[in-house]
């Protein structure tokens, strides 16, 4: 067998994997080996005896000519050095081409060049392996600087201090918007909250998202007031390297971070008039460009909004766009202000101080029958961020487990005295107020006897002293 191989070589030329051509030295094949003919489609018998350069080596991958004098191969046969070339293609009969890495090794007899050999192989399947691995490379360094990114915005989220309570209450008003917030959750519509400061609009947007489909992906906020129009834009949107004194490297805006999230835009009355037009676009578009960059991002986010002024009053003004408006207020969310559910303050309180014990390490069981008819005998003008900063208050100072109030809370600037009254006529007009904020329901835990720090029996009969009945 050994001898048979010997006796004849092309044996061992035709059985290799790599395709083999042999040249004389005018550039003629003289062998074409079944690999050569398996990759290329080209048979043989076409190409001995002719050029094979004009055949499947007289272009580059990009359609420019190959001339035949600056071909690797023809070289080889005139100065009789060996090489190794890579990043070329050779074109198949059907005219489409595939990438090769290919030797070609002079050919010597008597010490004089006869010609060339050209050994080939098709490495389409090492350049897939090669373009998957730096589309992966490529992948895993953007997550990891979104994961940067996301880390760094998570950071700030809890040095925020925020507190996930005030989402509580049994009122008719609060029900109701609850009820709106379920039905918006399930569809991708734009929201716009709207609401007194204090009265928990980003509560209200993070259970908004929290409901819907999107809940395992980024809630990311943006306070619009918080930064000056210049660096909002680079907020918003992000920036590249160099965009500004101070871009130190890439950074992706919030409106990469809200990607297959929810966006949340507080304060959103607060935007500078170019962040309008902008935020207008991301809206209709869903694209975008980083401060500094021309290359355009797009993102499917949702975008929910909350503003505590009035903004069709801003577009008669001409401070807000009509546009813009119309884009946000698909469904508005009217919050209601604390003094609008009175009767949910004990449930609130109770919330509240479940978080204050958290966090101030107490034990508290609750506040006293006379402290919850304070706090809704007060009208909150700080609406429910007033009423955590007076419970606090109250939990550093108090050293029992049930809470006092140790001031009187301060009335609204608002509020005025009528000294005219006399004591009797004081009182009367303060158990009617009490007796409207419960719907005239005397006994119970909403009653106005408990709001009052009375026993049901003794305000009866404060009625029936003062004159007091429904139609009063």
């Amino acid at each position: 067998m050994i001898k048979q191989f010997l006796n004849d070589p092309t044996l061992l030329l035709n059985a290799v994997g790599e395709g083999i051509y042999g040249f004389d030295l005018s550039g003629n094949a003289v062998f074409i080996n079944p690999a050569a003919e398996r990759m290329t489609g080209w048979q043989a018998a076409e190409l001995l005896g002719k050029k094979i350069h004009q055949y499947h080596h007289h272009s580059h991958a990009d359609g420019r000519p190959y001339p035949a004098d600056e071909c690797q191969i023809y070289c080889t046969m005139f100065d009789g050095k060996h090489r190794h070339v890579k990043d070329e293609v050779f074109w198949r009969k059907d005219g489409s081409n595939f990438p090769v890495e290919y030797t070609s090794t002079p050919v010597y007899k008597n010490d004089q060049l006869i010609g060339a050999v050209a050994i080939f192989r098709d490495v389409s399947k090492q350049h897939q392996t090669e373009h998957a691995l730096r589309q992966a490379l490529t992948q895993v360094k953007d997550l990891s600087e979104q994961l940067k990114d996301e880390n760094n915005y998570l950071i700030a989220q809890l040095n925020e201090d925020w507190q996930d309570s005030g989402l509580v209450g049994h009122s008719h008003i609060f029900q109701n918007m609850l009820e709106q917030i379920k039905l918006v959750a399930q569809t991708t519509s734009t929201v716009l909250i709207l609401g007194e400061n204090g009265t928990g609009k980003e509560l209200v947007a993070r259970n908004l998202h929290r409901l819907s489909e999107r809940s395992n992906q980024s809630f990311i906020k943006v306070n619009c007031a918080a930064f000056t129009p210049s660096l909002l834009e680079s907020e918003l949107f992000g920036h590249e390297k160099g965009a500004f004194t101070g871009a130190n490297e890439r950074r992706k805006g919030r409106f990469e971070l809200a990607d297959k999230g929810t966006l949340f835009l507080d304060e959103i009355g607060e935007l500078p008039p170019e962040a309008q037009s902008k935020l207008l676009r991301v809206l209709q578009e869903h694209e975008f460009e980083r401060v500094g960059s021309s290359h355009t991002i797009k993102v499917d986010i949702r975008i929910v909004a909350a503003t505590n002024r009035d903004l069709w009053q801003m577009v008669q003004q001409g401070a807000f766009r009509m546009d813009l408006y119309y884009r946000l207020n698909v469904f508005p969310i009217k919050v209601p202000a604390l003094k609008e559910r009175k009767e949910d303050i004990p449930l609130l309180c109770t919330n509240l101080i479940a978080q204050l014990n958290k966090r101030l390490g107490k034990q508290l069981k609750g506040l006293s029958k006379k402290a919850i008819s304070q706090l809704q005998a007060y009208d909150w003008p700080g609406n429910i961020r007033e009423l955590q900063n007076v419970l606090e208050r109250e939990a550093i100072l108090s050293k029992q487990p049930i809470l006092h109030l140790s001031q009187p809370l301060s009335m609204p600037p608002n509020t005025a005295f009528n000294i005219s009254l006399t004591l009797d006529e004081a009182q009367k007009s303060h158990i009617v107020s009490v007796l409207e904020l419960s719907n005239w329901k005397i006994s119970g835990a909403h009653g106005a006897a408990t709001k009052l720090g009375l026993h049901e029996s003794t305000l009866r009969s404060k009625m029936r002293k003062l004159g007091i009945e429904r139609d009063s």
